[in-house]
């Protein structure tokens, strides 16, 4: 009634120019919304024209004469009841696994069966990634026995499916003790059956990968969360003292070898000819039958790498991938995440074993690749991973550049970047200074860790940090050492023969004290550099000086060897920028000329 009323006070106003066009247009909305949503709920019995009507209940008419509005509201009461109830178990339903989380099981279950690796990379790489920030934010996937059922409960792909759900868990929650023990038996019935079973299911490359990167990542955060005692209650201590073997180091080291040795990667890459197109470089491993195996052992190698440099054992991690030609790499075009780590791991290892001249060289070969593939990383899934690295491999350079200038092995790209990002703590190494050094090597390390167990008496103290301290310690002793001897090589580049007295009184120090420093200067100046052939350990020996020396009783006799210089690489490199720049110029000039023409 208001409405008619208003309705019809709005047609007088626009008839006598008291309203606007505007204000009718929007009671005349109003009215035929009220009439609509009364004719649609059943609540009138006659319409706006006094006219009986046939009352609708959820789109069902009544067929049969008119009915009595109670026993219409009565009938819609029961049938909006039932529903509601409807709704809410579909609801709380599709909170534990939502129609979207359904669909994607299914169709991953489907191409996995299929073995069409395409669409399992489209759908490892975008779908889960898309879904889980939509949906999984703070929270984590459903569990795999809700999914189980839409599955046909196939035990490979649950394990599969907990293997994402955990990864998920550790990238955005902190997993709790009970969720860490799940994961490691779940990675210990995933390989089981890839070592003992018969797999015959093919995977993309970037997710074997991931899998063997996260499974040496969990076993560094239970390494690293078992040696803070001090956060724990009593209840998580005790439980700890009863899961010696979870994520145990020898475990760990005895599946990726497992995994080596059962592939038979290390006769595969041996016997390999990179010009013959069904080789294993030249396939990417997507030979006949499955490559599951030999692709995860593959990985294996660069797991053991990286397992060798969080324990420390350097020697070790080199001679893990002693198959593996570093400087082509052929397998590791396509996964950008294993090769960074191999040139990581490998490139400190090589820094921590007083080789700096490989070591630089491993990374300038890693930064030269993401130099190219800087327009194509934004686009991949593991950017932040593969930014992060960049930058600590960018530290570890800078760090071997300061007490080893040899700017040949470097390319010209990476030095200029160097030098613009780390100039000032380049120049700061150079002169000794330590709190630069443990700037950098604090930022770029691996995350070092204690394979065994802590004292679990001891609950008050931390031991997650020990490995690192040692680690640390060890570096800037080298350091210092290092840059003590710098000194004296200084002096010793002035003179092409001085008597020892005469050196020693202008350093100001004792004449043994100068010959013990002259022979720990021949020793640590002499180093192994690659040659290309062989193992990563192999090398022939050369000096880090630009200078040689011998003693003669007290006659210090120097022959100084001067670097010649390569003018026709820097010419070439500086005739291909001026190319680019005339190149670019030519087409700013042309796109100015046809805005000026249109």
């Amino acid at each position: 009634v208001r409405s008619r009323q208003e309705s019809r006070e709005s047609t007088s106003r626009v008839r006598t120019g008291l309203g606007g066009a505007s204000h009718h247009l929007q009671l005349r909305r109003r009215w035929r919304c009220v009439c609509a949503s009364s004719l649609r709920l059943g609540g009138a019995e006659r319409d706006r024209d006094g006219r009986k009507r046939k009352v609708h209940v959820d789109g069902e008419p009544w067929k049969r004469g008119w009915t009595d509005v109670g026993a219409v509201r009565g009938k819609r009461k029961l049938t909006m009841e039932r529903v509601r109830t409807m709704r809410q178990v579909r609801s709380r339903h599709e909170d534990v696994v939502p129609d979207i989380v359904q669909q994607f099981v299914v169709y991953f279950y489907r191409h996995i069966r299929e073995r069409n690796v395409d669409e399992i990379l489209k759908m490892y790489e975008t779908s889960f990634n898309k879904i889980s920030e939509r949906f999984f934010q703070g929270s984590p996937w459903p569990q795999a026995d809700l999914i189980a059922p839409y599955v046909k409960n196939d035990h490979v792909f649950c394990m599969l499916y907990k293997e994402l759900y955990f990864r998920h868990l550790y990238a955005k929650q902190t997993p709790t003790l009970q969720e860490r023990i799940d994961s490691w038996e779940n990675y210990c019935s995933l390989f089981g059956v890839i070592l003992h079973g018969n797999v015959n299911m093919i995977l993309p490359n970037q997710w074997l990968w991931d899998m063997m990167d996260e499974f040496v990542y969990q076993f560094q955060s239970f390494c690293q969360y078992r040696g803070k005692l001090a956060m724990k209650s009593e209840e998580e201590i005790t439980k700890l003292k009863g899961c010696g073997q979870v994520w145990n180091a020898i475990s760990v080291f005895n599946f990726l070898q497992a995994l080596v040795d059962k592939s038979g990667i290390n006769n595969i890459l041996a016997d390999d000819v990179p010009s013959d197109p069904e080789s294993f470089a030249a396939t990417q491993g997507y030979g006949k039958g499955s490559n599951v195996l030999k692709n995860l052992g593959y990985y294996s190698l660069l797991g053991l790498l990286r397992m060798h440099c969080l324990t420390g054992n350097y020697w070790g991690a080199l001679k893990s991938i002693e198959s593996i030609n570093i400087i082509q790499p052929g397998h590791l075009k396509r996964v950008i995440g294993a090769s960074v780590s191999l040139y990581y791991y490998a490139g400190f290892a090589y820094m921590m074993l007083r080789r700096p001249t490989d070591a630089m060289r491993c990374f300038s070969t890693v930064l030269t690749q993401l130099i190219r593939l800087r327009k194509h990383l934004p686009r991949m899934a593991c950017y932040a991973q593969v930014s992060k690295k960049q930058e600590q491999l960018y530290a570890l350079l800078a760090i071997c550049y300061s007490y080893c200038s040899r700017s040949r092995l470097l390319d010209d790209g990476v030095l200029n970047t160097m030098k613009d990002t780390l100039g000032e703590k380049i120049q700061s190494m150079a002169k000794g200074d330590e709190a630069a050094f443990d700037e950098l090597f604090t930022l770029a390390c691996p995350k070092f860790v204690t394979p065994s167990e802590p004292s679990y008496t001891e609950a008050m103290a931390n031991y997650s940090q020990d490995a690192f301290r040692l680690q640390l310690g060890i570096f800037l002793t080298e350091m210092t050492q290092q840059h003590r001897l710098s000194n004296l090589s200084s002096f010793l580049k002035l003179y092409s023969t001085i008597s020892i007295p005469k050196l020693a009184s202008i350093m100001e120090i004792d004449e043994k004290e100068l010959k013990v420093q002259l022979l720990d200067l021949k020793e640590r100046s002499e180093t192994l550099q690659w040659s290309g052939s062989g193992g990563p350990l192999d090398g022939e020996p050369i000096s880090l000086l630009d200078l040689d020396f011998c003693l003669d009783g007290d006659l210090i006799k120097i022959v100084d060897h001067k670097v010649e210089r390569r003018y026709g690489d820097f010419f070439t490199s500086h005739i291909a920028k001026m190319e680019e720049i005339l190149g670019d110029l030519k087409v700013q000039q042309h796109q100015n000329t046809a805005s000026s023409t249109s």
